[in-house]
C-alpha cells in the first residue's frame, strides 16, 4: 500500500480541522484531493507529509508508519506545497543538489539524480541560471523537480498549476502525467476542471470529512449540469432564447456567449437550441454542458453524505 491513513483526525485548539480521514492508495496514478477553502485539504496533506503531527489516527507510506519511523517514511515522500520552497539566490544545480542532500541521498548518486531530474522536467538548459531569474513556469518545474529527485513512491502536490498562464498549465499537466506513470501523485485542487483533466480518482473533503471517494467518472455523475454554454456570432435577445421549450433562464457571460438554464432532458433542449439557431440566424459556434459550480457539487455531496 503506497498510502494509507486510518481515522486521521486533527484539531486546532478545540476545533476539529479534519475527522476520521481514511485513504487507501495502492497503485501509481493521479488521485485528486478536492475541497473548498478551509475544508481540511492542507491539514490532511501536511500530516501525510510529516510536517504536522496529527491529534489522532495513523499514516502509512509504502507500509511504513510515519509516526514511528518518520525518517524512513519521509524518504518515500515528495512534496510540492502551493508556494514552491525555492532558494532563489541559488542556481538550479545548486538547489537540486541541496534538496538531494536534504533527502539523505547517497552522495555518489546525487549527480546522476540531478541530471536525470533536470532532463525530465525540461530545465537542463537553465542549470546554471539563478532561480530568481526564471519565469513562473520554470520555477514551478524546479519545484516539481525537487519533489521527485529522490524517486519517492508518493508525490504530494498542492495546487501545482496555480498562478501559471494557459501555456504553462498545459506543460505542467503534461509533466505531472509523466510523473504519475511511475509515482503515485496526490494532487490537491479546488478547481474541478483541473482535477477532471488529470485524475483517475477523486477524494473530496468538506467540513473536515471525506464526503466522496471514487472514480472520476463517478464524481462527474454528481457534477451533471442543468445549464449549457452557447457561443454565437449573432446572439439573439434573451426573450428569444426563453421561447425555446425547456429553457428557464438566460445569463450572458460575454457579448457572444450565454449560459442557458433548462429543465428536462439536456439532449432535447440542446437539439431545440441548435434548431432555433439555424432558424434565427444566430450562427451557433459552440454548445457544451456547463459543469456545475464546484460549491454546488460540494453542497450536494455533503447533503448526500449526511443522509
Amino acid at each position: 500500500m503506497i498510502l494509507k491513513t486510518e481515522n486521521l483526525s486533527h484539531k486546532y485548539t478545540s476545533t476539529w480541522a479534519i475527522r476520521d480521514i481514511n485513504i487507501e492508495i495502492a497503485d501509481p496514478g493521479i488521485i485528486g484531493l478536492l475541497g473548498s477553502n478551509g475544508a481540511g485539504k492542507s491539514t490532511t496533506m501536511n500530516i501525510i507529509c510529516g510536517t504536522l503531527n496529527q491529534t489522532e489516527g495513523n499514516v502509512y507510506v509504502n507500509d511504513i508508519d510515519l509516526r514511528k519511523h518518520p525518517l524512513e517514511a519521509k524518504k518515500q515522500i515528495g512534496f510540492l506545497p502551493q508556494i514552491a520552497p525555492l532558494y532563489t539566490d541559488l542556481t538550479i544545480d545548486e538547489y537540486l543538489v541541496y534538496c538531494a542532500e536534504l533527502r539523505l541521498m547517497e552522495k555518489n548518486k546525487i549527480k546522476a539524480a540531478v541530471e536525470e531530474v533536470k532532463e525530465r522536467c525540461g530545465i537542463a538548459h537553465f542549470a546554471s541560471r539563478l532561480i530568481k531569474n526564471l519565469s513562473g513556469g520554470y520555477r514551478q518545474r524546479v519545484g516539481i523537480a525537487q519533489s521527485i529527485i529522490h524517486k519517492p513512491k508518493l508525490v504530494v502536490m498542492d495546487e501545482p498549476t496555480n498562478g501559471l498562464d494557459p501555456n504553462q498549465m498545459i506543460e505542467a499537466r503534461k509533466l505531472i502525467r509523466e510523473i504519475a506513470e511511475e509515482h503515485t501523485v496526490l494532487f490537491s485542487s479546488h478547481v474541478l476542471s483541473e482535477v477532471n483533466l488529470l485524475c483517475r480518482e477523486v477524494i473530496m473533503i468538506e467540513g473536515g470529512r471525506i464526503v466522496f471517494s471514487d472514480s472520476m467518472d463517478a464524481f462527474n455523475n454528481y457534477a451533471q449540469s442543468s445549464a449549457v454554454l452557447m457561443r454565437m456570432d449573432h446572439p439573439p435577445a434573451v426573450a428569444e432564447l426563453l421561447k425555446v421549450a425547456g429553457v428557464t433562464g438566460v445569463d450572458f457571460v460575454s457579448d457572444k456567449q450565454a449560459r442557458i438554464h433548462f429543465e428536462g432532458s439536456e439532449e432535447e433542449v440542446t437539439d431545440r437550441l441548435v434548431a432555433a439557431s439555424v432558424a434565427g440566424g444566430w450562427r451557433l459556434k459552440e454548445i457544451n454542458p456547463d459543469k456545475g459550480v464546484l460549491d454546488d457539487v460540494f453542497k450536494q455531496l455533503s447533503q448526500t453524505a449526511g443522509q
